[in-house]
């Protein structure tokens, strides 16, 4: 009989030269010293869910994957004829070793059904059963409640109609703490993710010579107003559902001391961006005279045209486990509101200039890229300002998050997609300089 925990123990030995090839494993900047497994479970006769523990210079972080216990074949969450014991464990409600698979009360679920790798790995692993459920499996793990579940429970308590339901989870613990292995929603098979509708808008655009924004078949303002009343609307769903406070002095020093932190760190590794300092920094604490008491609340965390659908009855917003670069207490504190605001008018601006990436200078579609960008943002916000406060009422606060945010940005162009870096400095060039 073949013993599990020597299959994970060879398995373990090989990991160092495995990880770096997985597209979800987080630590390709550091080299391994380390890994150890932390617990091996039996899920049923071959399904063996190992969590691991992966030590690197100045940090050590746990992971989770799967190997058959037959072949010793590795990272079997992607087999079809493995994983859909999965969603029959969920169906049915089953404890293995600690492993608890559930599924939300009053839900019922059809079992039975095999799961597909959903088509681009990200740092999670999406896997589809049939036309109905999406099962995300958190590859990276981390202690305490997951934000994302939490979330999209405390929506839907309120009859949230722009998120797509949560049905069902798996769960352990590890050290004594809660830790979240996966998340099944429903599967709504006709979205289309608003990057790529953004995308096609900006290309019909850029393809007509002498037509504006608005006489293009493609124009998206529509949809970028609808899509500013969904972010609006789940705004005050999340309100609702966990409650708002005013920010007090010590979060809004807080809020202003991030900014100029994150402005420090990518200062050192991005030369490019040291002619900005002062502006940049005149933004942020400019920003906290303009101020005043503004509530603040649990929001998306790290909101794009990525991160929302469009299905035949709306916008949804999904994926509300916040900016991957930040600690878990981080993603899980209250902020304004205007931060995914911010969030989404940047990602207009990525959306109307990624056709100009590694482009010979145009200045012809630049005005274009600029004309759908502003079309656009004023669309959302004028959405936005239909559920709640116009966030243009507000714009210097609005400004040093999108400052902000495109901070962050540069940091990541820099480290995985130089050539993109002309993004974000071109647009804190145009904003530190009076431009929108």
């Amino acid at each position: 009989m073949i013993d599990p925990h020597e299959l994970v123990d060879k398995l373990v030995a090989s990991l160092p030269d495995l990880l770096p090839a997985a597209r979800w494993f987080g630590g390709k900047d550091q080299p391994i010293t380390a890994v150890r497994p932390l617990r091996t479970t039996v899920v049923d006769g071959d399904l063996v869910h190992v969590i691991f523990e992966v030590e690197q210079p100045g940090r050590t972080e746990s992971y989770q994957g799967a190997l058959s216990l037959n072949t010793g074949a590795w990272d079997v969450l992607l087999d079809p004829d493995h994983n859909g014991v999965l969603l029959d464990r969920i169906a049915s409600g089953h404890n293995a070793d600690g492993i608890v698979f559930a599924h939300e009360p009053g839900t019922e679920l059809r079992s039975g059904l095999r799961g597909r790798p959903i088509g681009v790995e990200q740092s999670n692993t999406s896997l589809i059963y049939g036309q109905q459920y999406i099962l995300k499996i958190f590859r990276k793990l981390a202690r305490g409640e997951n934000r994302d579940l939490v979330i999209h429970r405390a929506l839907r308590s309120v009859g949230c109609e722009h998120i797509a339901q949560p049905l069902g989870s798996i769960s352990t613990e590890l050290d004594g703490e809660p830790v979240t292995l996966a998340m099944l929603q429903e599967f709504l098979p006709d979205a289309v993710e608003g990057w790529d509708m953004a995308k096609t808008s900006v290309r019909d655009l850029m393809a007509e010579a002498d037509l504006h924004a608005f006489e293009v078949g493609g124009d998206f303002a529509g949809e970028a107003c609808r899509l500013g009343h969904a972010v609006a609307q789940v705004h005050a769903d999340l309100a609702e559902a966990l409650g708002t406070r005013l920010a007090d002095e010590d979060a809004v020093n807080q809020a202003i001391a991030g900014m100029q932190r994150r402005l420090d760190v990518v200062l050192e590794s991005v030369p490019e961006l040291a002619r900005y300092e002062d502006p940049l920094r005149q933004a942020f604490e400019g920003a906290r005279a303009h101020i005043g008491a503004i509530p603040i609340q649990h929001i998306h965390g790290d909101l794009h045209l990525g991160q929302v659908l469009r299905t035949v009855h709306g916008w949804l917003l999904i994926d509300f486990e916040g900016e991957p670069a930040a600690s878990v207490e981080a993603r899980s504190g209250l902020k304004s509101p205007l931060r995914d605001v911010a969030g989404m008018l940047r990602s207009f601006d990525y959306a109307a200039r990624q056709l100009l990436i590694g482009q010979p200078d145009d200045d012809q579609l630049a005005y274009r890229a600029m004309e759908w960008t502003k079309r656009n943002r004023a669309a959302f916000c004028d959405g936005y300002a239909e559920v709640a406060a116009d966030p243009r009422d507000n714009a210097h606060l609005l400004r040093a998050f999108e400052l902000d945010k495109a901070v962050y940005e540069v940091a990541y162009e820099h480290a995985n997609r130089p050539e993109w870096l002309t993004v974000p400095l071109s647009s804190i060039a145009r904003m530190t300089s009076g431009g929108e």
